[in-house]
């Protein structure tokens, strides 16, 4: 469950069946606020790629460094939760730990 916590959409399931765990469910939050922030960024990326016409092909290597270094964050994060410890998302854990 703590590595589903992190994958995306599927960071729901941990979110919706373990609801005694507080361990589980920190790192459930924690991944629905990492994919939430995705999809935003993403979401930003593509209308300055619309908006803006030819600037979508300048943004195209800054979105793929900027997915790439989610994907090591993610990494990190499913590697530290199996070996019982918890990563601290600059910005972002403290936004989870809200709810």
């Amino acid at each position: 469950m703590l590595v589903l916590s992190y994958l995306y959409v599927l960071c729901l399931v941990p979110f919706f069946v373990e609801k005694e765990d507080r361990e589980v469910q920190w790192h459930a939050k924690h991944g629905i606020v990492l994919s939430l922030f995705e999809l935003a960024v993403w979401l930003v990326f593509t209308v300055l790629g619309v908006v803006s016409g030819g600037l979508g092909c300048l943004l195209l290597p800054v979105q793929m460094i900027f997915f790439l270094g989610m994907l090591v964050v993610r990494i990190i994060c499913i590697v530290k939760a199996t070996q019982g410890s918890r990563f601290q998302v600059p910005g972002l854990s403290p936004l989870a730990d809200r709810f």
